[in-house]
């Protein structure tokens, strides 16, 4: 029996990964998030009165989540229980809470740890309801998804949401070097190199992820030899390819604001690049092309008519030639737009009559402008004196085309590009007019 039982851990310990073993076991391993558990900070302060209560933990992959709760439970004296949104339902919520029962009768503690939590429906967040609220368990919930959008408020009230950070460079740095001095847990008992050089090129790599950095180590180390020198082409080699973004989280709403704020902002670098993380990530490639549309018609407008139409065209040039020739119709009218003048003229004016519209109702037509099919309509007075501008010089001539009793005054030329003539041609024809 005992055996088997030392035959199971050598196994178990050999293929157990490097990321799994080097694990932190207090608040003193831990590396990063000071803000929310060093001295006098939040978390530390909850561990140092006792009095846990529940709440979630939002951050990037890698970034501690799962060992924090677990610290925490090992600190606090309270019975560990890891959950997966992905597999559970509220079956498994139910033996948790029966379990936490009993566990409470003894006096213990039970601290679910709830992993991807935003991926529980609104039944399965109904059901740990009661049990968070009269502290029959301690939840604490996993999310790399903004919790605004996945927690039903009734349950996201009775949490409080700690945002947890992507580790910095030199974070990333400390725990690599940890693991390669480490003979228990670590690869100290190994005679591999692994130059400075190297270890920046993977703490960069990871991009604030410590499970990816300590997982591209591990295999390099493997695919350098037990005495050999990892070096960049292997690191190059280990270290997958990360997923920049998820197209159905935050991130997807993040990348598409920096882009338009981007071309608004007149920076034809940056909106490329954010281009091209989206591309990287896998975005699709017609959503990118439609909000282009939307920021020609918002941001650029009449400042450069011919943005609009350029907009359009990169999205009907994609369509026809897909990936990637498409992406080429996509990164020359992104430049565009980033470098035409900007108003917003179009949009603000729109809105200036729609708030009219709200505010008088229905305003009836003018009779010179209605529309006089019928002799009725005639003789009522329907289309009488309207003057054909065609009939005029410039094909202009000056009446009124308003209701009586409105402001008017919506549309307001920027005085850049295009609107700069505009402008003019307006003061020209409607010489009483302001604006």
């Amino acid at each position: 029996m005992d055996l088997f039982s030392q035959g199971e851990k050598e196994i178990r310990r050999e293929s157990e990964p490097l990321a799994f073993r080097m694990r932190p076991r207090t608040l003193e391993e831990f590396v990063g998030q000071e803000h929310l558990i060093g001295p006098g900070k939040v978390l530390r302060r909850m561990i140092e009165s006792g009095k846990p209560f529940s709440f979630i933990l939002w951050g990037p992959p890698g970034s501690g989540k799962t060992t924090l709760a677990q610290i925490l439970a090992s600190a606090l004296g309270a019975h560990f229980v890891y959950g997966s949104a992905v597999l559970w339902g509220v079956k498994e919520v139910r033996e948790v809470i029966r379990d936490a029962q009993q566990r409470l009768k003894r006096g213990q503690r039970t601290l679910l740890f709830l992993d991807e939590i935003h991926r529980f429906n609104r039944a399965q967040q109904d059901a740990l309801l009661p049990w968070v609220e009269d502290g029959t368990i301690v939840l604490i919930g996993a999310t790399t998804q903004n919790p605004s959008f996945g927690i039903i408020p009734p349950l996201s009230s009775r949490l409080r949401v700690f945002t947890l950070r992507a580790l910095s460079e030199e974070e990333i740095l400390l725990i690599l070097k940890r693991a390669l001095s480490d003979p228990e847990r670590g690869l100290g008992n190994l005679r591999v190199r692994v130059p400075d050089d190297v270890l920046k090129l993977i703490a960069q790599l990871s991009q604030g992820d410590a499970r990816a950095a300590l997982n591209a180590l591990e295999l390099s180390v493997i695919l350098s030899g037990e005495e050999g020198t990892v070096t960049p082409e292997l690191v190059m080699e280990a270290a997958q390819r990360r997923i920049l973004y998820d197209r159905e989280g935050e991130e997807h709403y993040n990348l598409i604001s920096a882009y338009q704020k981007s071309i608004r902002g007149s920076d034809p670098d940056a909106a490329l690049y954010w281009l091209a993380r989206m591309l990287e990530g896998g975005e699709d490639p017609l959503y990118i092309a439609r909000r282009m549309v939307v920021t020609a018609a918002e941001d650029i407008g009449l400042a450069d008519p011919m943005a609009l139409v350029v907009a359009v065209a990169a999205l009907q040039a994609f369509q026809i030639l897909g990936q990637p020739e498409g992406e080429l119709a996509l990164a020359e009218a992104t430049v565009y737009l980033a470098t035409a003048p900007k108003s917003n003229s179009a949009m603000r004016a729109l809105e200036a009559a729609r708030e009219e519209v709200r505010e008088k109702g229905a305003v009836p037509v003018p009779l010179h402008l209605r529309n006089a099919p019928t002799h009725l309509m005639r003789e009522l007075g329907y289309g009488r004196g309207y003057l054909y501008p065609h009939d005029h010089p410039d094909a202009f001539v000056e009446q009124q085309y308003l209701p009586d009793g409105l402001r008017g005054g919506y549309y307001s030329p920027s005085g850049r590009g295009y609107e700069r003539e505009i402008g003019e041609r307006l003061r020209r024809w409607w010489k009483g007019r302001k604006g």
